[in-house]
């Protein structure tokens, strides 16, 4: 039932000498400009995003909010279970 609305099939396609023309053209193009893009830190520019070799500032404030956070939750719920007890 293959071809009855006017596509190729498969076997058609990738038999065909300009399919792989373009292909072993286009692969290895987006591969190297990936590469490039990546390698020669453009990456970093274009999205904002600290390098390896700088500092994560945003990690140590994070770090810090969720730890002064637990202080007050570990004796909030220390005083809710010693409250079960008193009340007893």
């Amino acid at each position: 039932m293959s071809g009855s609305t006017g596509e190729r099939s498969f076997a058609d396609i990738i038999t065909s000498i300009r399919y792989w023309i373009i292909h072993s053209i286009t692969i290895p193009s987006l591969f190297i400009a990936g590469w490039l893009f990546v390698s020669t830190g453009l990456a970093y520019d274009v999205f904002g995003s600290p390098r390896p070799n700088e500092t994560y500032p945003i990690f140590t404030v994070r770090w810090l909010a969720v730890h002064g956070l637990a202080v007050p939750t570990v004796s909030f719920l220390g005083s809710i279970s010693a409250m079960q007890f008193i009340q007893r």
